[in-house]
């Protein structure tokens, strides 16, 4: 017999493990069971069990997250989930999607304390804390969720990636960022499948951004879909953003940006490139309110005309795609 085959036969089946796994986390020995976690599903992978493995680190990542004060651990164990989904080679379909998403699920969502005294000492400390815990909440979702859609790329979603984790990962940044990058939420919005729910972020955004920001965010969101060669989103968007809005009783913003956004949708309807430039010539000033809008239409303009750029995912909308995991 091979030593392979020996491995493989000497393990227990995993669930025995995991019971065992489960007391220790259970008796609080946390850093404990961490290593033990990662120590059996090892050797699951190295005997080639790979669904075994799989097992040992759903569990123990559900658990270790489910105890919000470790959400490393928790987050670490998830990792080595997808390192294993690609290590056994599996399948992008609904049933592993179900698994990254019951993952998903048992990260933390704990709210930043409100209504603290900024002159106390004791509130200032407890709001820089909180502030640190969240950014490690976030940090361990997202490098979690974006080595998911990596391996979703490589096993069977789209080129990219699965768009159920593209939305999953937008949520999570913005609903637990303490200071929300609006242009990393749009970025995975835009390859989600959620147009809908993008709009009652975008809403939500306006009703606490800075003033003058609003419009900046939607005309973002608006290119990022076109630059992606998605106009129907793009249109769906601006209608949704529109309708919540008026039914909340609030006034949509009214700026140049905005109606050269408008222009540009009902230009991309039709082939008329002329038009297309002469709208970002005659509204010039307002595209360079944000440098990344002039990247964003390079890669519209290549999209929907066919204009070819001399240097394709350079400057500073490459550097933000790459940034972001993109291909």
């Amino acid at each position: 017999m091979s030593r392979e085959r020996a491995k493989r036969l000497t393990l227990p089946p995993a669930k025995e493990n995991i019971a065992k796994l489960e007391k220790v986390v259970k008796e609080g020995n946390y850093y404990g069971a961490q290593q033990m976690y990662k120590s059996f599903s090892a050797r699951y992978v190295t005997a080639e069990r790979y669904s075994e493995a799989l097992d040992v680190l759903d569990s123990g990542a559900g658990l270790q997250l489910e105890k919000g004060q470790k959400v490393t651990c928790g987050a670490e164990l998830a990792m080595l989930f997808v390192d294993t989904l690609v290590k056994g080679k599996y399948a992008y379909d609904d049933d592993t999607l179900d698994r990254v998403r019951k993952i998903y699920k048992k990260f933390p969502r704990i709210s930043v304390p409100q209504h603290l005294d900024l002159t106390d000492d004791d509130d200032m400390q407890q709001l820089s804390e909180a502030f640190a815990a969240a950014k490690v909440r976030v940090e361990g979702c997202s490098s979690f969720l974006r080595a998911a859609i990596k391996w979703s790329v490589e096993f069977g979603a789209c080129r990219n990636g699965s768009p159920e984790i593209h939305d999953m990962l937008a949520e999570y940044i913005y609903s637990e960022s303490p200071e929300v990058d609006m242009t990393k939420v749009s970025f995975h919005f835009v390859r989600g499948k959620n147009p809908k729910k993008f709009a009652s972020t975008l809403v939500n955004f306006m009703g606490k951004c800075y003033p003058g920001e609003d419009d900046l965010a939607i005309a973002r969101a608006i290119l990022m879909y076109l630059s992606l060669g998605n106009l129907r989103d793009a249109n769906g968007l601006m209608d949704e953003v529109k309708k919540q809005m008026q039914s909340k009783e609030l006034d949509f913003p009214q700026s140049e940006l905005i109606q050269f956004i408008n222009y540009l949708l009902l230009t991309l309807q039709r082939d008329a490139l002329p038009l297309f430039n002469m709208l970002r010539q005659n509204y010039k000033s307002s595209i360079e309110r944000e440098p990344v809008f002039h990247e964003l239409l390079d890669e519209i303009a290549e999209k929907f005309y066919g204009v070819r750029r001399r240097n394709p995912l350079q400057g500073m909308f490459g550097d933000i795609f790459k940034m972001m995991g993109g291909e």
